[in-house]
C-alpha cells in the first residue's frame, strides 16, 4: 500500500502541469457551470434516462442492451470501489491547494475515474448494439471524461484508467453475449 502511494506521488508530479492547465479553465464561471452540469449528468441521470429510453426506441433489443448496461454498471461500480479503497490515490484538489475543486467529489479517492469508466462502458455497449445512438452519446462521454480533470477531481491517468476499465468490461460483456 505504501509502495502504491509512492508510485502515485511520482505520477502525480508528472501529470501536475497538465492537470493544472486543464483545471485553470474552470476558473471561468460559465465553463465551470458547464462542466459541473456535465459531471452531474454523468453521475448517472443521463445514463439511467437512456437505459429507460432504449426499449421505447429499439423494443426487446433495447431492453436487453439496457439490462446489459445495468449489469456492466454494477460490475464496474464494484471494481472501481475496490480499486479506490486499495490504491488510495488522493484527488488533485486534496493534494494541491492550487487545484480548484469545481464540485464535491462523490467519494474520497481518485483512481480510477468511475464516471469515465461508466461513460466509456455504456458508450462501447451502444456501439456494439446501436451504433447510430452511440455516435450521439460519444461527445457526452468525452465531456464527462474531460470534466473530471477540469473540475480538479481526477488526474488524466485516473480518467485513462477508467476509460480502459470501462472499455474492457463492455467488450467482455459483448463477447459473452455473442456466444450465448
Amino acid at each position: 500500500m505504501a509502495e502504491m502511494r509512492l508510485i502515485f506521488q511520482q505520477i502525480d508530479l508528472l501529470e501536475l502541469g497538465l492537470c493544472r492547465r486543464m483545471n485553470r479553465i474552470s476558473r471561468h464561471r460559465a465553463v465551470e457551470r458547464f462542466f459541473i452540469a456535465v459531471s452531474r449528468l454523468g453521475d448517472g441521470l443521463f445514463w439511467y434516462g437512456l437505459m429507460i429510453l432504449l426499449p421505447f426506441l429499439y423494443g426487446v433489443a433495447g431492453f436487453k442492451v439496457g439490462l446489459q448496461m445495468v449489469i456492466v454498471g454494477l460490475v464496474g461500480l464494484s471494481i472501481y470501489r475496490k480499486l479506490k479503497a486499495r490504491l488510495v490515490r488522493e484527488r488533485p484538489f486534496v493534494s494541491w491547494r492550487f487545484i480548484h475543486c469545481g464540485t464535491p467529489a462523490l467519494d474520497r479517492y481518485s483512481f480510477p475515474s468511475g464516471h469515465t469508466l461508466h461513460a466509456v462502458a455504456f458508450t462501447t455497449i451502444l456501439f456494439a448494439s446501436f451504433p447510430a445512438i452511440a455516435w450521439t452519446v460519444t461527445p457526452f462521454t468525452l465531456l464527462v471524461a474531460l470534466s473530471r480533470v477540469v473540475l480538479g477531481l481526477h488526474y488524466p491517468s485516473d480518467v485513462l484508467a477508467g476509460a480502459l476499465l470501462g472499455f474492457s468490461l463492455a467488450w467482455v460483456s459483448v463477447a459473452i453475449l455473442a456466444v450465448l
